[in-house]
């Protein structure tokens, strides 16, 4: 059973994914956790779904809460450790946007705060809907996941000779 788990995980694997930080304040302090498991739902309404594994600590406290998905820049990656139980030592260096009932990382290509919409359980995690209420572009690389491991998603002068400006391939 152990052996056909890993195979799949490793098929998986082979999915190339955006790399999250999911915030939430509960009891005063801000918890995380490090998601790849994030998607687009919908637009109307605005609905993004991450999903957490149930014996997360984070998976209980998310149940009916407000929460931010911080999309992780390439440099971030001492962050996503952290966030992933995996950090070093010494800590990365660790900031927040000061804003009034947020939990946002600093430096993140992308910001959604998002209002609790529903919840499903999916097997060994939970599946949250989350409505966007607010979002911010900051831009920049972000932080990939592939195979187990991080990775930069490196801009090729080539690809963009061959768009026309609307990022369609000529």
């Amino acid at each position: 059973m152990k052996r056909a788990i890993r195979g799949l995980r490793d098929c998986l694997g082979q999915f190339a994914t955006g790399v999250t930080v999911v915030t939430v304040r509960h009891d005063g302090t801000v918890h995380g956790a490090t998601v790849n498991a994030f998607a687009s739902i919908s637009l109307e309404p605005p609905l993004v779904m991450v999903s957490l594994n149930r014996r997360s600590r984070l998976c209980g406290r998310l149940a009916g809460a407000a929460f931010e998905i911080n999309i992780l820049s390439s440099w971030q990656q001492g962050i996503a450790r952290h966030f992933a139980g995996h950090g070093t030592d010494p800590a990365p260096d660790i900031r927040w946007d000061v804003l009034p009932h947020s939990a946002r990382l600093a430096g993140c290509a992308a910001y959604l705060s998002c209002a609790p919409w529903a919840s499903y359980d999916g097997g060994d995690h939970v599946i949250y809907l989350g409505e966007v209420r607010n979002f911010e572009i900051r831009g920049g690389p972000p932080l990939i996941f592939h195979r187990g491991a991080f990775h930069e998603l490196r801009h090729s002068a080539a690809l963009a000779s061959t768009t026309d400006g609307t990022g369609i391939l000529r």
